[in-house]
């Protein structure tokens, strides 16, 4: 297999997962991811389909990094742009019919599983470096640009996320908590485990 077309896999395979780990997580209302907070916020003013209204508020967030930042933008920014929002909306849809009334013990366990699944879900997607996502480029951006701490500009996005999300009716629980705090060294895991010995194999991408 062609080193683009395993990077095109891990891609479709990273955001695809996304949108699974994301429906789930609105599914057990927990709580969800940052943006996804703030989208789902934003989704509840309109009439439309979350996945889309996702495609038409990242294609807004896409026309400010093209001006911004286009470097930035990749294959795997345009399959995030169009895929991932009818993912989350569908896996919503069918964990509902296959558990119409699910307990607590259920929703807990399904949260964990989610969050599991959307750190090698990111981890995938990163590796594969085809582009970042339309939201993912604002932080990248001002690190970059006003020399800040990259970590400490995604704290302050994904606050103003779950600020805004949460004064617009979106659910903010403890999902939201364990992403922020949790996923980073579960991808760091994924990464070292799975996705860099996936795309570079055993002997690591600087023996290449």
């Amino acid at each position: 297999m062609t080193e683009f077309k395993k990077r095109l896999i891990m891609c479709i395979a990273g955001v695809f997962l996304s949108g699974v780990a994301a429906g789930t997580f609105g599914f057990t209302a927990f709580g969800m991811d940052p943006f996804q907070v703030f989208a789902h916020g934003l989704w509840g003013l309109t009439p439309l389909s979350y996945g889309t209204f996702y495609v038409i508020l990242n294609g807004i967030l896409l026309l400010f990094m093209f001006f911004f930042h286009k470097r930035m933008i990749g294959l795997g920014t345009i399959i995030n742009l169009f895929l991932l929002g009818y993912v989350v909306e569908y896996t919503d849809v069918l964990l509902g019919k296959a558990f119409p009334s699910p307990g607590i013990v259920l929703r807990a366990v399904l949260m964990l599983f989610a969050l599991v699944l959307a750190s090698f879900a990111a981890s995938l997607y990163f590796v594969a470096d085809m582009g970042v996502s339309a939201y993912d480029w604002i932080a990248l951006t001002i690190s970059e640009r006003k020399g800040w701490a990259f970590r400490a500009v995604r704290v302050t996005t994904d606050f103003i996320c779950v600020l805004v999300g949460g004064l617009l009716r979106a659910t903010v629980g403890v999902g939201t908590v364990l992403t922020a705090f949790c996923m980073g060294p579960v991808i760091q895991f994924f990464n070292e485990r799975v996705s860099m010995p996936l795309r570079y194999g055993k002997e690591g991408p600087a023996d290449r």
